[in-house]
């Protein structure tokens, strides 16, 4: 029986319980996973946000989680040009990108190189952008703005 190699990307910015989450259950579900990283610079050009955590910080965090065998940092933002490094065989993502025209787009450019893509269930409780929403918040009421004085 072939290996199979298990991928699972992501920021991993403000490391949560979704982010363990997704890694455990795709563990369960290869014989090596491969954490992919998403570098500071693709964070900045594809998703807009500044990354609280810097990539080598995000990278030696994973790879200290007992699910993840190794860690990819992704500089491009194709997830083929990832598969291009790394062969891997199977492709997990949380089902949030199921049936989304990124989500099917993966599936059919993973489906010509035989990659399997596997949903898991999404941590809707917990997300990297409702904790920012918290710390925006936490930080806003703790600096308020200063009060122009009027003449």
């Amino acid at each position: 029986m072939a290996t199979r190699i298990g991928y699972a990307a992501g920021a991993f910015d403000l490391f949560h319980v979704g982010h363990l989450n997704l890694l455990r259950h795709a563990k369960q579900h290869c014989d090596v996973l491969i954490a992919g990283v998403v570098s500071d610079e693709m964070l900045r050009q594809v998703k807009g946000i500044e990354p609280v955590i810097p990539t080598s910080e995000r990278a030696e965090i994973v790879s200290h989680i007992s699910f993840v065998d190794d860690v990819y940092v992704e500089t491009s933002p194709s997830k083929m040009d990832a598969w291009e490094d790394v062969r891997f065989t199977h492709f997990f993502k949380g089902d949030d990108w199921r049936g989304t025209d990124k989500g099917l787009r993966l599936e059919r450019d993973f489906a010509e190189v035989g990659v399997e893509v596997v949903y898991f269930p999404y941590t809707a409780h917990t997300s990297s952008s409702s904790l920012r929403r918290a710390l925006d918040a936490i930080t806003a009421a703790a600096n308020p703005p200063a009060l122009v004085a009027s003449r």
